[in-house]
């Protein structure tokens, strides 16, 4: 494993020799470096050999790319890319301790993340996958294993769910993985990084992730009804501001969407392996901030919430009610996840 990154002539032609280098911490599917060029310091990211490698690398550089377009900036510029290595030289930020209200403003930086990305842009990146059939079987059995009745009508809910996500209309650039910590919080604002997920669809997908808990992430954060409130709203003010147009209503389908996904139980290399939900009635397991069961109470309740009185998912509401104190009443030492980011 390479200390420093090799910077090729092409590199060095267009930014310089760098001075010195140092190792930043970062997932095990990249390797980061802070370091200094002879215009000012810069961060180097590689991603590292696996089967997906060639994709991460060619998803990152084109989401940069389409959200270099927001004005104020939303991402760090990128300021080379060497395709060779899968290097990117991005510009160095100085981030800050997030404020006690920082989805707000985490809100309203990825509507305009969003907003860089329009139907010109089809095909620059791959389109949004929502949740399968087997997700709904494997979440129908949690249900059954939990000895939860399930109404006769939610099977037919949760395939027309299904169908509603994969024809979700929209061109918004999704970050893939906008958890805290691939946010920085600077003087000049948020800036998003990290964008080996991204693609394009529907915004309301991860403007979701403040109401469910941010579902692919380590870092479990449930916002208070009155913060979650503000935020939701910055984010339609400022997809407002950046298309002219309203945000499309949908979260009632979104969250239902991330909660039978399995997979938003585990890491991301953990993911497609097994059934995820068939193991929670058995054991249980830390990621990050929060336990599985932790995770699945906490979506439970919002989807529970979220889905009354909508009657595409009425059945799912009271289902989702059932699942949850089924939860608390077999495993009553389960605690609520955390409300503040670490």
């Amino acid at each position: 494993m390479s200390s420093r990154p090799e910077f090729g002539d092409g590199l060095r032609a267009e930014l310089g020799s760098p001075r010195r280098s140092r190792r930043l911490s970062s997932s095990p599917r990249s390797r980061v470096w802070r370091v200094e060029l002879p215009d000012g310091s810069a961060v180097v990211k590689q991603i590292v050999d696996g089967p997906d490698a060639d994709e991460r690398y060619a998803r990152e550089v084109a989401a940069l790319r389409l959200a270099a377009r927001a004005e104020p900036p939303v991402v760090p510029a990128l300021l080379a890319t060497d395709p060779g290595e899968r290097l990117l030289v991005l510009e160095r930020l100085d981030h800050r301790r997030p404020s006690s209200d920082w989805i707000v403003g985490y809100a309203a930086a990825l509507a305009r993340l969003h907003a860089t990305a329009g139907p010109g842009d089809a095909g620059v990146l791959p389109r949004w996958r929502g949740p399968s059939r087997a997700d709904i079987d494997s979440f129908l059995a949690l249900a059954r294993a939990l000895r939860v009745p399930v109404g006769p009508g939610v099977p037919g809910e949760l395939d027309d769910l299904v169908a509603r996500l994969a024809d979700l209309p929209g061109h918004a650039l999704l970050h893939g993985d906008p958890c805290p910590g691939n946010d920085l919080h600077t003087a000049t604002g948020v800036r998003f990084v990290d964008f080996e997920q991204a693609s394009l669809g529907s915004g309301v997908m991860e403007l979701a992730y403040l109401r469910i808990g941010f579902p692919t992430c380590w870092c479990v954060t449930a916002a208070s009804a009155p913060l979650l409130d503000r935020a939701e709203r910055a984010y339609r003010t400022a997809w407002r501001a950046a298309t002219g147009s309203e945000c499309r209503d949908g979260l009632a389908d979104a969250c239902a969407g991330w909660l039978v996904r399995g997979d938003a139980l585990v890491e991301r290399a953990r993911r497609e392996s097994v059934d995820h939900l068939a193991r929670v009635p058995h054991e249980d397991w830390e990621w990050g901030t929060a336990t599985a069961r932790q995770r699945l109470v906490h979506r439970l309740g919002v989807v529970s919430g979220t889905t009354a009185g909508h009657a595409p998912l009425s059945g799912l509401s009271g289902l989702t009610a059932g699942m949850r104190q089924a939860m608390l009443s077999r495993w009553p030492s389960l605690r609520p996840v955390p409300t503040r980011r670490p």
